[in-house]
């Protein structure tokens, strides 16, 4: 109950959702579906062979496969054993043929993780989004910019609010890249070189990506470098929507308090001291960021792989890459409903403008309002490359 109550606190239930037992087996299964279909279609295996695979596919009984899944050291081994057992003898030959565990924990895992890219994206469009209106509006209001956290020139909310809205995109379109590079079906059978099909390994695992939605490409049984990328580009992401957080708290300060996170029921508040209006909200994400990048380096530390299969580097991705896309969305999540409601308090702004040394203020402004049209040109062009 405790793991679970924490889960909740910094993340999602739609993530969760895409890497909890019932996620897992199901992208599993969709594998080996995809497998027989794939081994049908280049005569490898009969169509009767195939039907009935899909047939067990769909009939699966998983009670007691975690108990199984623990004793076995893999989830292919005991969800297969149970497919071939599924099947009429004839074709038990025909389940998981050409394929290794391997291949189905990491097919596994990059199906997982297009499920989840879809939630964060959306999730930081968003966010870029609500930036993007807060710089529109405050393009030209005087605020005070503070280097080494102390006052220094004239900037305009404006330009804050762009440059949060920069690091969000860049954050997305890395996440884009990384992902398309990650996204990539994994079948090569026990060394990687499918010698179990044959001349027709290649088309079957072609037609396994076609069915599955990912890109084909060669075995990376021991090759993990867009597995560590996406997971670099998650961690940045987080690490940017960190950023956003933490100057929010910084100007929410009661000392400052030129913004606020929006007002809701029941949100914000202080077991002991019920007057406060706590940024929890930035609260989320500054945790996020603070366990992204431990995750990060595990797997950069899983990458020298042993030979053509590993012990232990591959094994790890998976819950680490569950972890990072959980406090992911979780931070994103909670910075888009504080981004959309921020209060924007201009006359504490206007107070603290008053108090700062007169300098040229009308070139500061003019110069940060350059930047804020800069900034937003090359917003409206993300915007314009989105997918439909």
């Amino acid at each position: 109950m405790t793991a679970a109550i924490t889960a909740r606190m910094a993340s999602t239930p739609e993530m969760l959702a895409c890497f909890d037992d019932e996620a897992l087996v199901g992208v599993a299964l969709a594998f080996e579906r995809a497998l027989g279909a794939a081994l049908t279609k280049q005569k490898v295996i009969s169509a009767a062979a195939a039907a009935a695979i899909a047939q067990a596919c769909d009939g699966f009984d998983a009670a007691g496969l975690g108990d199984a899944v623990a004793h076995a050291g893999t989830l292919a081994i005991p969800l297969v054993a149970r497919l071939r057992a599924a099947v009429p003898p004839e074709h038990a030959a025909a389940v998981h043929l050409g394929a290794t565990s391997q291949d189905v924990a990491d097919t596994a895992l990059v199906l997982q993780s297009g499920q989840a890219m879809r939630l964060v994206v959306r999730e930081l469009e968003a966010i870029g989004d609500a930036l993007a209106g807060l710089a529109r509006r405050h393009a030209a209001t005087p605020a005070i910019g503070r280097t080494l956290l102390q006052p220094a020139e004239l900037v305009t909310f404006g330009m804050r609010a762009a440059s949060w809205m920069l690091g969000i995109d860049a954050a997305r379109a890395r996440l884009g890249h990384e992902g398309h590079a990650a996204l990539q079906v994994q079948l090569g059978g026990a060394v990687g070189s499918l010698a179990a099909l044959g001349a027709a390994g290649p088309r079957v695992r072609a037609g396994v990506a076609e069915r599955l939605g990912l890109r084909d490409a060669p075995a990376w049984h021991s090759r993990r470098d867009a597995i560590a990328g996406l997971g670099a580009a998650l961690g940045i992401a987080i690490g940017a929507t960190g950023k956003l957080a933490r100057d929010i708290s910084l100007l929410m300060q009661r000392e400052i308090a030129e913004v606020a996170e929006p007002a809701i029921a029941g949100r914000g508040g202080s077991s002991a001291m019920p007057h406060k209006r706590n940024p929890t909200g930035c609260q989320v994400a500054l945790s996020a960021a603070i366990r992204a990048p431990g995750l990060v380096a595990t797997l950069l530390a899983g990458m020298p792989q042993e030979l053509e299969r590993g012990l232990g580097g591959w094994q790890a991705e998976g819950p680490v890459i569950g972890e990072l896309f959980a406090l992911a969305h979780g931070a994103m999540h909670a910075m888009r409903v504080v981004t959309e409601g921020l209060e924007v308090d201009v006359d504490a702004i206007g107070a603290h403008v008053a108090a700062a040394p007169d300098r040229d203020r009308d070139a500061a402004v003019a110069a940060a309002v350059r930047f804020v049209h800069e900034a937003l040109v090359t917003h409206d062009a993300a915007v314009a490359r989105r997918d439909p």
